[in-house]
């Protein structure tokens, strides 16, 4: 105690040599956070009192040396060694392990390159144009994976998971079916209005319950549902995948001799594939209702007329057109999910992203995928 009392007591301090064509700075005592203030008015008096260069800076004399003191050396070597050499003589094994340690950097960055706002963009179009690429080779290579698990689960039916298809069913259909039947009703009516105004016009205010039934029975129903489905249960599906990847349960799964394409991607597809097309059929009909609902209050159309003439305006092709879309949107949106699931890091800044990657790919292919169904089936007239 009366060592360290001591050692308190004196104060750092300097002596300045001008010599033989350079300049000698013999430090001693302690330079420690203690004497921060004694130690910044000593360094100023240095790099005042310095005038001929070379400058050594000596640490024999310096009896305990801690993080402040060092940095503070640093940072002087650094600031005056633009004016000529500055180096450290003496100084013990610990105190140039210290000193390279705490060695003073530059926090600004290098600056970036100008380029031309021309270029750049062309540099961004290009990358996500690459980037894209590889997404669809990506998807290209894990349906290939999906379907080899698919076949495995049927030559061996002992490995298909039939429980946990029923629990992604009863999350994606059963639980979806409440706001889904309310979007679609709500939608339905106001497609419905809208038509009831613009027709009125021309006096063809019945040829709505035509517009209604072509439009959600080949369309509206199976876009809708896919939208909802890809905000809900795509996200969920990538949070999933993803909070068990950063958890390392994925690899667990690899150790213990099961594959997680099995255990976790197939169950959540087929369920999917299954669900969805359910979740079109109860969507397309609360439209139907809810255009039913609007036309019998704007336009004065009874329900049997309504019926009567939607069973005109629409055939069996008409509903099999959005039936046959929802497996395939339903593929595309599982797959989308699970693969950017798959891709989540370490981190809950990479779960966010990925999710929200996942709702923006799944709605966007969503959308390209009806085009193409919309060209294909105009194309064979049906």
């Amino acid at each position: 105690m009366i060592v360290a009392q001591g050692t308190l007591a004196r104060k750092p301090e300097v002596a300045i040599d001008r010599a033989g064509g350079q300049t000698t700075v013999r430090l001693s005592g302690p330079w420690t956070a203690p004497h921060a203030q004694t130690v910044e008015s000593l360094v100023q008096e240095i790099e005042t009192d310095a005038e001929a260069f070379p400058l050594v800076l000596d640490l024999s004399g310096v009896e305990r040396l801690d993080t402040l003191g060092a940095w503070t050396l640093n940072r002087t070597r650094h600031e005056m060694s633009g004016k000529g050499q500055v180096d450290f003589a003496n100084a013990t094994p610990e105190q140039k392990i210290l000193l390279d340690e705490a060695a003073f950097r530059d926090f600004q960055g290098p600056s970036k390159p100008r380029h031309s706002r021309v270029v750049d963009f062309l540099v961004d179009v290009g990358r996500s144009v690459a980037g894209a690429g590889r997404d669809m080779v990506g998807g290209v290579g894990f349906l290939g994976e999906l379907i080899a698990a698919l076949i495995r689960v049927i030559v061996h039916p002992r490995r298909f998971r039939g429980t946990a298809v029923i629990n992604q069913l009863e999350q994606i259909a059963y639980r979806g079916v409440p706001i889904i039947v309310l979007i679609s009703f709500l939608v339905g009516c106001i497609v419905s209005q809208q038509g009831i105004f613009q027709l009125v016009k021309f006096g063809a205010t019945p040829f709505v319950i035509d517009l209604i039934g072509i439009l959600v029975l080949r369309e509206l129903g199976v876009l809708l549902t896919s939208i909802m489905v890809a905000g809900r249960s795509g996200s969920a599906f990538t949070a999933e995948i993803g909070s068990m990847k950063m958890r390392e349960e994925i690899d667990a799964l690899r150790v213990m001799g099961l594959d997680p394409i099995e255990v976790l991607i197939v169950p959540r597809i087929m369920a999917l594939v299954i669900g969805l097309p359910l979740l079109t059929f109860i969507a397309s009909i609360a439209a139907l209702v809810g255009g039913g609902l609007t036309t019998w209050v704007y336009g004065d159309i009874s329900p049997d007329i309504f019926l009567n003439r939607l069973r005109a305006a629409v055939s069996l092709n008409t509903f099999l057109v959005g039936m046959i879309k929802a497996p395939f949107m339903a593929l595309v949106i599982g797959i989308i999910a699970t693969l950017e699931g798959l891709a989540v890091e370490g981190s809950a800044e990479s779960l966010g992203r990925h999710v929200t990657s996942s709702v923006v790919k799944a709605i966007f292919m969503v959308i390209v995928l009806d085009g193409v169904f919309a060209m294909f089936f105009a194309a064979i007239n049906y």
